[in-house]
C-alpha cells in the first residue's frame, strides 16, 4: 500500500506577533516559486496588511534552501500565448509594485537563493538581510527571456553597470558581492540570520507608524515615479520572449535539464 501524500498546506503561511507579521512562501520542494496561485496569496496579504494598524513592520521570507527560484516555466509554457503570459506578468507586476506602497516598512529574510523573479523581490522589498552563502541571479538571458521585469526593481537597486553584468551574464552573485552592489543590506551567518532580522524589525517596529509611512511614501515618490511604465514595458518584452521560439527553446531545455539549442 501506497503511502498517501502529506497535504502541503497554504502557499503562504503569515504569523504576527509584537507588531511584525511574518510572511513565509511555503513551497520548499518548488523552491518557492512565484506562481499565480502564490502571487495571488501575496498580494491577497499585503493588501491586509496594507490596512491592518496592528503591524509596523513586515518580514518575508522562505522555506527550504531556496528564498524563491521565480517564476514557473511549466505554468508559462503550459499557457502558451504572449497575452496568457502577460497577464501573468501583469499579476506579478501588481503585486511588485504594491510593497513600495505599503505604509509598513518590508524586510526580505534571504534565507537561500534567489533566482529571476525572487531575486526582483529581494530587490522590491525595501531592506534585506541575506545569510552568507545565499546566491543571487538573473540567468533568463541564458535561456532566451531577458530577466526584463526582474530587471525594474534590480536597477533601481544597484548601479547600471552592476545591473546590466546580472542582467546580461545570467551569473550569479555572491552574498557579499549582492551587498557590495547595494542589493542586500546585511550578510550574516545563517546561525544569526533570525536574531538579525529580529533586530532589525524591533527597531523599525519602535518608530512612529505614521512617520515611517509617510517617509516610505515620498521617498519612493520621488525616486520611483514611472513604476507602473516601467513594469508595463518590461511585462511586454519579457512575455514577449517567453512565447518566441528562443523563449520556448529555453523553457524546454531547463524544464527537461538540458542545454538549449539556438538556432543559426
Amino acid at each position: 500500500m501506497s503511502a498517501v501524500p502529506k497535504p502541503e498546506g497554504p502557499v503562504l503561511l503569515r504569523e504576527d506577533r509584537d507588531g511584525v507579521a511574518t510572511l513565509t512562501l511555503n513551497r520548499p520542494q518548488q523552491m518557492n516559486l512565484l506562481t499565480s496561485e502564490m502571487l495571488s496569496a501575496l498580494q491577497a496579504a499585503f493588501d491586509a496588511i496594507a490596512g491592518d494598524r496592528t503591524v509596523r513592520v513586515v518580514v518575508l521570507t522562505g522555506t527550504g534552501k531556496g528564498f524563491c527560484a521565480g517564476h514557473d516555466l511549466k505554468e508559462i509554457r503550459a499557457l502558451g500565448e504572449q497575452p496568457r503570459i502577460a497577464a501573468l506578468f501583469d499579476q506579478c507586476s501588481r503585486m511588485m509594485a504594491t510593497i513600495p506602497r505599503l505604509p509598513q516598512p518590508v524586510i526580505a529574510k534571504v534565507q537561500g537563493a534567489a533566482a529571476a523573479a525572487g531575486c526582483q523581490l529581494v530587490a522590491q522589498c525595501d531592506l534585506a538581510v541575506a545569510v552568507d552563502a545565499a546566491k543571487f541571479v538573473t540567468s533568463g538571458v541564458s535561456w532566451g527571456f531577458f530577466c526584463s521585469t526582474p530587471g525594474v526593481a534590480i536597477g533601481r537597486n544597484l548601479q547600471r553597470k552592476h545591473a546590466l553584468e546580472m542582467l546580461l551574464t545570467g551569473d550569479p552573485i555572491s552574498a557579499q558581492r549582492a551587498m557590495e552592489w547595494g542589493l542586500v543590506n546585511r550578510v550574516v551567518p545563517v546561525s544569526e540570520l533570525d536574531a538579525a532580522v529580529d533586530e532589525l524589525a524591533r527597531k523599525l517596529a519602535a518608530k512612529p507608524p505614521a512617520t515611517v509611512a509617510a517617509g516610505k511614501r515620498g521617498f519612493y515618490q520621488q525616486m520611483d515615479m514611472n513604476l507602473e511604465q516601467a513594469y508595463a514595458l518590461a511585462g511586454k518584452v519579457i512575455s514577449s520572449d517567453f512565447a518566441h521560439p528562443e523563449g520556448r527553446e529555453g523553457m524546454n531545455a531547463f524544464i527537461e535539464k538540458r542545454d538549449p539549442s539556438w538556432k543559426k
